[in-house]
């Protein structure tokens, strides 16, 4: 089994590095996710007991006291750091200028989605995962698509 420091890559793509004992992870390491994003933790036979996500643009997730992109403030975290667009050029994603997504699909955060053949594949159209109902519903409901278009606010009578 593995023991000491060293580094051990799943079929995923993710990238454990780190400290190991027993074949588990055990101590300090860090999970190197394919988007960019790392997951630093300290881990007891496999499991993480404190733990830190950074995302692949800089942003420090927060389970309490989160406000990124929340009703009260609407900027994205690129926009935080180097300020905001003038009026009419604003930002869609975080990523300026935003990902085309196919037709017919929706853009769900980690890749795109296909809601006819309920699949999720990366944004280089490899296969990630199949979408439960509770996800399908999620992503219909809250995921920027392929056909969005810009409308403008119509106050209501």
């Amino acid at each position: 089994r593995m023991e000491g420091q060293g580094s051990y890559a799943l079929p995923t793509g993710t990238e454990y590095r780190g400290a190991l004992r027993d074949g588990m992870f055990d101590g300090e390491g860090e999970l190197l996710f394919p988007n960019g994003g790392t997951y630093r933790a300290v881990w007891h036979r496999g499991v993480p007991t404190q733990g830190k996500y950074t995302f692949a643009d800089g942003l420090e997730y927060r389970d309490k006291k989160w406000h990124y992109c929340d009703g009260y403030d609407r900027r994205f975290y690129t926009e935080i750091c180097s300020g905001l667009k003038p009026a009419g050029i604003s930002q869609l994603t975080n990523l300026d200028p935003p990902r085309k997504i196919p037709v017919g699909c929706y853009d769900c955060g980690d890749g795109f989605y296909n809601p006819e053949t309920r699949v999720i594949v990366d944004y280089k159209l490899r296969f990630l995962r199949n979408a439960d109902d509770d996800e399908h519903e999620w992503i219909i409901r809250t995921c920027r698509k392929a056909w969005d278009e810009t409308t403008e606010h119509k106050p209501k009578p």
